[in-house]
């Protein structure tokens, strides 16, 4: 079979055009020759067509909903609703009855069926509105998905292609701040490190480093990939050059959105519903059973018959005084069945979902919330993957007026919001020259931003830990007297802004895991450069001969400032260090 067969099959089958090829284990010339592509040139025109063609859109797939008339009709796959719907059938058709018999109808009448029709309608309201609600909360796994993507295509680099255009093979460049747009190869790094963040996939709360090295093992999981970059990720430090290995469905994303959509087929009854089903087939068989002994006790008024030589004849039989009989059965049935219990069961949960809303967890169906109300113990690993993979500043640590004195300042606020909070403690007048040192560094060495989407939310892109950071600046405010007026009012890092200007960047030194820092060489107004780093403490105390004190003054660095450090570390176990 030719290539173009190959490619045939494997698009009916619903595989991906590197189903089979290990692109982490094998190098970029062995990945360049696979693809059939130049890393330098990229794909031609003709080539782009020819693969969308095969392997269609870069995109997930758009699973159609139920229909609203498939989640009312849901709403009564229940027993008891069942139960309420023939009882309420009967009583309206037994009032319409009385009515035409005795020539006038009473509205009286109707009321007993017209409520638990009201009931019903309301139940099952509520329910299709949770579920309709939960189908889009679903949807917004596609939003994961990148938009537009840097690709080189016949040799020229087209900064803004949609991203749902990009075929196995195409050779896109990744920055800082991007989002991965499909599953890719590692061939060439433009920075002296990457790392990407992947929770999303992993559940790992910090970035991982990313190498354009093969990987000996073939069979290796996500985290074991270190020359991959996986769709849905986010790239917070540094820039690479990748290759297209996966696309749409056949990423891992793609794979995650179709787990959840054979999940969502599979309709797996809970406790409750359970409980309830079998209270309703019980209450059945009981409510039956007792109509018919009282329908049939009075058979003797509207069928009667005379005794001839020891056995019945001459029957007579009024319709009129059996309906009487049978209604009041029904009617006795009608009584039994506790008509209020499903419109309880379902505002009980509803309410449930809601208070459940309100902490991020999304409820399918109604049900769901009495069987999570069961769980006694929930299992997570020690990743972070139930947390929200965010960072913030808890305390501020600067040197004192000694080498051997050190100010703690306790930060409020959990979120990326630079108003959520405040810092206790800290100077109403200007800022001393130690704490302006430490304002300069957290904003001029860092890579990443913030972002106001909306609904008071704000979304950080790059490094939790920077992110931090940069909202820790905002609240520590510039130096008195300095002047903000050329700055955009709107911008939500004004403060960052303003440092980032008065000591603009020359030069970057990427974060490494062996020096566990980040540098970056500044320039100031009078045109001296310097050195702004930020790292692990201890790493840095290492590598550190002196320290600014309040006043601005520098001092040797001695093992009694050392120990001193390192026991505040201990206590207050802050992440970053600034010299």
């Amino acid at each position: 079979m030719g290539r173009g067969g190959q490619d045939e099959g494997r698009r009916s089958s619903g595989e991906s055009p590197a189903s089979g090829f290990p692109a982490w284990a094998r190098s970029v010339v062995e990945c360049e020759e696979e693809f059939k592509v130049s890393v330098s040139h990229g794909l031609s025109a003709e080539e782009v067509a020819r693969r969308q063609g095969i392997y269609g859109l870069n995109e997930l797939e758009k699973h159609s909903g139920p229909a609203i008339w498939q989640l009312v009709l849901e709403q009564f796959n229940d027993t008891l609703v069942r139960i309420l719907l023939v009882a309420a059938v009967v009583s309206f058709v037994l009032a319409w009855y009385d009515g035409d018999e005795g020539g006038e109808m009473e509205i009286t009448a109707f009321v007993e069926p017209l409520v638990i029709f009201l009931i019903l309608i309301v139940n099952a309201i509520v329910g299709v509105w949770q579920e309709n609600n939960a189908e889009k909360a679903l949807e917004a796994l596609k939003e994961i998905q990148s938009e537009h993507a840097t690709v080189m295509r016949d040799g020229k680099l087209i900064p803004d292609l949609l991203a749902k255009e990009l075929v196995p093979g195409d050779v896109v460049e990744l920055r800082v701040g991007d989002r991965v747009p499909a599953d890719m190869r590692i061939v060439r790094l433009i920075s002296s490190t990457l790392r990407v963040e992947q929770g999303s996939l992993t559940g790992e709360s910090t970035a991982v480093n990313k190498t354009n090295r093969r990987v000996e093992a073939e069979d290796t999981d996500i985290q074991g990939k270190e020359c991959m970059v996986f769709a849905g990720t986010t790239v917070v430090n540094g820039s690479c050059v990748c290759l297209v290995t996966e696309t749409g469905m056949s990423t891992e994303i793609g794979k995650i959105h179709s787990q959840i959509h054979d999940a969502s087929q599979s309709d797996d009854e809970t406790p409750l519903k359970k409980k309830l089903n079998e209270f309703g087939e019980v209450l059945t068989m009981i409510i039956g059973v007792i109509c018919a002994l009282v329908w049939l006790i009075n058979v003797k008024y509207f069928l009667t018959w005379e005794l001839v030589d020891g056995w019945p004849r001459n029957f007579k039989f009024s319709f009129e005084k059996c309906t009487y009989y049978f209604e009041i059965a029904v009617a006795l049935a009608v009584a039994a069945i506790p008509e209020g219990l499903p419109a309880v069961i379902t505002t009980c949960l509803a309410l449930g979902t809601r208070k459940m809303a309100a902490k991020n967890a999304l409820v399918r169906k109604l049900p769901s919330v009495e069987t999570l109300g069961c769980t006694t113990v929930i299992c997570s690993d020690k990743t972070g993957t139930l947390t929200t993979n965010q960072m913030s500043a808890a305390r501020l640590v600067a040197m004192g007026g000694q080498a051997g004195q050190v100010r703690s300042f306790r930060v409020d606020g959990t979120t990326y919001d630079p108003h959520d909070g405040k810092i206790h403690d800290w100077p109403t007048g200007s800022m001393d020259a130690n704490l302006e040192t430490i304002a300069k560094i957290a904003a001029a060495c860092n890579g990443a931003n913030i972002a106001h989407s909306g609904h008071n939310q704000f979304i950080a892109s790059g490094d939790s830990t920077e992110a931090a950071l940069k909202v820790l600046v905002e609240k520590m405010g510039i130096p008195r007297g300095s002047d903000m007026s050329s700055l955009n009012s709107t911008e939500i890092l004004r403060c960052c802004q303003w440092w980032n200007g008065v000591t603009p960047r020359v030069a970057t030194l990427e974060f490494d895991r062996t020096r566990k820092s980040m540098g970056v060489i500044v320039r100031s107004k009078s045109g001296r450069n310097s050195l702004l780093v930020k790292g692990a403490v201890e790493n840095l105390l290492e590598r550190s001969a002196y320290v600014q004190l309040l006043d601005g003054s520098v001092v040797v660095l001695d093992d009694g400032a050392r120990n001193l450090i390192m026991e505040t570390l201990k206590k207050c176990r802050p992440m970053l260090c600034v010299v």
